[in-house]
């Protein structure tokens, strides 16, 4: 009966080992890192994109939305460069202050209006992301590097209303019809 028993409790501890076993060897899921939105993100040293994602209605034009984050001591320029549907290399510059944040696309909020692209809607879009001082020249770690940023659409219901707006149509200048009328001449003054 003694062995019985010794061997219930010896059994009840292999079983505990073996079923707590695993947690030592499978690694847990709290510990992996990963991008807990829809966009993507990168650190250019003291510079930090978040939550970078593209919004348009059709990949002809798209908003770009974003926060950008610098934690340095020098004010910063950070450049978006994209390429349009001709090849053409086009950059958009976000001036942020030193430890400051600058949000960019969502109501109420300034917007990176990226034109003239030709990427589907749900389609990843290349956008080269670097940052230099005020002064000209790279900030330390910051000298770039490519987002593949996901294009979203507008009928998701958080990005309705938040695709760009539209670009100004260009006003031409009045033109002054020409008339038969000569101007007038002045009149002289002489005496008699």
């Amino acid at each position: 009966m003694i062995a019985r028993g010794a061997a219930s409790i010896i059994l009840a501890g292999a079983l505990a080992l073996g079923m707590t076993g695993c947690g030592f060897v499978t690694p847990q899921a709290t510990l992996i890192q990963y991008q807990p939105s829809d966009g993507v993100q990168t650190d250019l040293g003291d510079i930090k994109v978040r939550n970078a994602v593209a919004v348009s209605e059709d990949g002809t034009d798209a908003s770009l939305l974003t926060t950008v984050l610098n934690t340095g001591d020098d004010d910063a320029v950070v450049t978006f460069q994209f390429v349009n549907a001709k090849g053409e290399k086009t950059n958009i510059d976000l001036e942020v202050a030193a430890r400051s944040k600058v949000s960019v696309g969502n109501t109420g909020e300034d917007q990176i209006a990226l034109r003239g692209l030709s990427v589907p809607v749900g389609a990843l879009l290349p956008v080269f992301v670097y940052a230099k001082s005020a002064s000209g020249s790279y900030l330390e770690g910051a000298e770039g590097v490519e987002l593949l940023v996901p294009t979203l659409s507008t009928t998701n219901a958080e990005y309705t209303g938040l695709e760009p707006t539209a670009e100004p149509t260009p006003t031409g200048t009045p033109t002054i019809a020409p008339t038969d009328e000569q101007p007038l001449e002045e009149e002289s003054t002489t005496e008699d």
